[in-house]
């Protein structure tokens, strides 16, 4: 007999009703004042069975997020919660990391085991270049500088580099290189170089190492690796990076639910944890975007078997001033 799928419902909205179900038994209106009431809702849905991974923040309090399942890609809205198919899904397509660059409009994805880096017109969804890398392992997360677009390989020891024109133009089908890393960071058994960012400047690009929980700066020009010196609780298990200034939040897909706030130093070669962030909504988060007040993680649910029922979202997580 085939059992009865319930619907996930979320640890937030069971309290809520419990409190609702109290108040009305007590006669207690809970009407708060309205500079309290929540402008932005505490989870956005994502299609159902899409297996997201990737996130990248838009134009104004709009989002993207990509499915593992068949690259397709959907455009959200922060505030409202609604999101439309930007994307659909072809076989054999996969969409994992993804960052938009406002400058151009583009949107970039890593297409993870296909060996495949897509940019897409971030309105309408139109594909405007494919570059597949020969001999990727597993192309994982996204960034964009100036110069060039940065995709890091979790199981290759390089960054697959797409270069960017004058103008950001951008190269023929074949115009996609590899840079090796090399120095301190060496690849282990498992998930290596995984989520990345630049930092302020776009000189250098922080790369973590999920396997062993580093953090290393990277020069894009030589792709030399210099290990980052972290005091604080263990981060191996972390997934995507979000930065902020010199703020780092480091994601645990792999380990926990939450993502560990990392201030760097001005050079970037030295980092304190100076706290933790999550909400019970979250299941095995994958990476995020942030805000003004809060990040938004993507849940990747890793520990729920995938169906093309299994319920996903984006779960909005309040970030408090000392760890902005």
């Amino acid at each position: 007999m085939r059992r009865a799928t319930l619907p996930r419902t979320s640890p937030r909205s069971l309290a809520a009703a419990l409190l609702t179900s109290c108040a009305l038994v007590l006669g207690v209106a809970l009407t708060p004042p309205a500079e309290a009431q929540p402008r932005f809702p505490g989870t956005v849905p994502l299609p159902a069975g899409s297996q997201p991974e990737g996130i990248a923040g838009g134009p104004g309090t709009t989002f993207f997020a990509g499915a593992r399942t068949d690259g397709s890609i959907v455009r959200g809205d922060l505030r409202t919660g609604e999101s439309r198919v930007l994307v659909r899904g072809q076989e054999g397509r996969v969409a994992v990391g993804m960052r938009y660059d406002a400058a151009t409009g583009r949107l970039w994805v890593a297409g993870g085991a296909t060996g495949a880096v897509t940019a897409y017109d971030g309105r309408t969804g139109r594909e405007l270049g494919r570059w597949v890398v020969p001999g990727s392992g597993f192309l994982n997360d996204v960034e964009v500088t100036r110069h060039a677009v940065y995709v890091t390989d979790s199981a290759v020891q390089r960054l697959v580099v797409v270069p960017l024109g004058r103008g950001s133009r951008l190269p023929g089908p074949d115009g996609a290189r590899t840079l090796p890393l090399t120095g301190d960071l060496q690849y282990v058994e498992g998930f290596n170089a995984n989520g990345v960012r630049a930092l302020p400047g776009g000189q250098w690009l922080v790369v973590t190492q999920s396997a062993t929980g580093d953090l290393y700066r990277v020069s894009p020009r030589s792709g030399r690796t210099q290990r980052i010196d972290v005091s604080g609780p263990d981060l191996t298990g972390g997934d995507g990076l979000v930065l902020r200034g010199r703020t780092l939040y480091v994601v645990y897909g792999f380990s926990t639910d939450e993502a560990a706030v990392v201030r760097l130093d001005r050079r970037g070669l030295a980092g304190r944890v100076v706290g933790r962030v999550g909400d019970p909504d979250l299941d095995r988060p994958t990476t995020g975007i942030i805000t003004a007040r809060a990040l938004y993680l993507v849940n990747g649910r890793f520990a729920v078997p995938p169906t093309p029922t299994t319920p996903y979202d984006v779960v909005r997580v309040e970030v408090p001033r000392r760890l902005r």
